[in-house]
């Protein structure tokens, strides 16, 4: 299995333990790693010929997970990853999953923070990723530390924070979410104030204002001919009901080449190909429903593997591009999270 492939198994099997399941890029735990050691070291320990194929195995994986290593993410210096200190009595907090891939987490995650930013000034903006294992990642391929949400939440505490804003840069009040508002709910006491902003898809309104932002990002493909087909996440959750409200809304207001799909729940890739067969479409373009451009939109997606979306639409005689870009860049998008952290800010005033 390749690193990339591997971090993302890592990451679900994090995440279903800590009760998460919203999109996120992974990294490989050092358990396979001690595993793969302790076996190599029993098998030395057999016949000449069991030895040099155990040999031979152990060099190929090294190979494979040293070229994966080596992939371009971007500069992760170009990044302002917020975890200065002398934040001053008011704070806003962005809690995000993370990605590991530095470019779409500058044009995504940090767009947003900076978006944040210039809209309130009075607030100094931090940053925490609630993904241990993509800020283990990073640390060790770039060596720059994110804070975690402990982390985060301790550095508020050291600097004596009075007013503390938390806005996640969620797609849907899920699992991760309450797992998110739990934790700030730990740190409450230290605080004179503490407030949650509310994730992306919340209202009706909201809805309907994404639908808005993605339809006219991607109006250039709708040509009649071409279908536009949109990957998020998904989560065994109820809010996961998200994505078929998004589909409903789609259709319901004309948007007949639009689909919605999932890599981890329904509709599932199979159920988008089953609905873009039914029309006459020569193309298909491709673009992640998440915040960042991560591990599953370069790979699930837009991947080589046969089991991708990318392979899978190829396979059926289908011309496909793949758009790589994230929620975050779209600025209607970074003006939905102004406004939910406005409402908070507004609710503790």
């Amino acid at each position: 299995m390749k690193m990339r492939r591997m971090i993302a198994a890592a990451a679900a099997l994090t995440l279903t333990a800590a009760c998460f399941t919203s999109c996120g890029d992974s990294e490989k735990k050092d358990s396979g790693n001690n595993a793969a050691t302790e076996a190599t070291t029993t098998a030395v320990t057999t016949d000449a010929d069991t030895t040099e194929a155990t040999e031979a195995e152990t060099t190929t994986e090294a190979e494979e997970e040293d070229d994966e290593e080596n992939y371009d993410t971007g500069d992760a210096s170009l990044d302002n990853i917020r975890n200065q200190d002398e934040i001053g009595d008011s704070e806003l907090l962005v809690i995000s999953f993370g990605t590991s891939f530095n470019d779409s987490r500058r044009l995504t995650i940090g767009a947003i923070e900076n978006a944040l930013e210039k809209a309130f000034p009075d607030y100094s903006v931090r940053r925490g990723f609630t993904a241990n294992i993509v800020i283990d990642h990073v640390n060790k391929r770039d060596g720059i530390l994110i804070d975690d949400i402990d982390a985060a939440l301790k550095r508020a505490v050291d600097n004596k924070v009075k007013t503390l804003v938390v806005q996640p840069t969620h797609l849907m009040n899920g699992l991760e979410y309450e797992e998110v508002t739990g934790k700030i709910a730990e740190y409450s006491d230290a605080f004179d104030k503490v407030v949650i902003g509310e994730p992306l898809l919340t209202s009706d309104d909201d809805f309907a204002k994404v639908e808005k932002a993605i339809t006219e990002w991607t109006k250039e493909y709708d040509d009649g001919e071409t279908a536009i087909c949109f990957m998020g996440h998904g989560t065994e959750a109820e809010s996961n009901a998200v994505y078929q409200k998004m589909q409903d809304l789609l259709t319901a207001d004309g948007f007949k080449n639009y689909y919605v799909g999932t890599v981890e729940a329904t509709p599932s890739v199979e159920d988008v190909l089953a609905k873009v067969k039914e029309g006459n479409y020569k193309k298909v373009v491709l673009e992640p429903l998440m915040v960042v451009a991560g591990d599953h939109a370069n790979n699930d997606m837009a991947g080589d593997e046969e089991d991708s979306w990318k392979s899978i639409f190829l396979a059926e005689g289908y011309d496909v591009e793949c758009v790589l870009r994230g929620l975050g860049e779209n600025e209607d998008i970074q003006k939905i999270y102004v406004e939910h952290a406005q409402k908070a800010i507004d609710s503790v005033k």
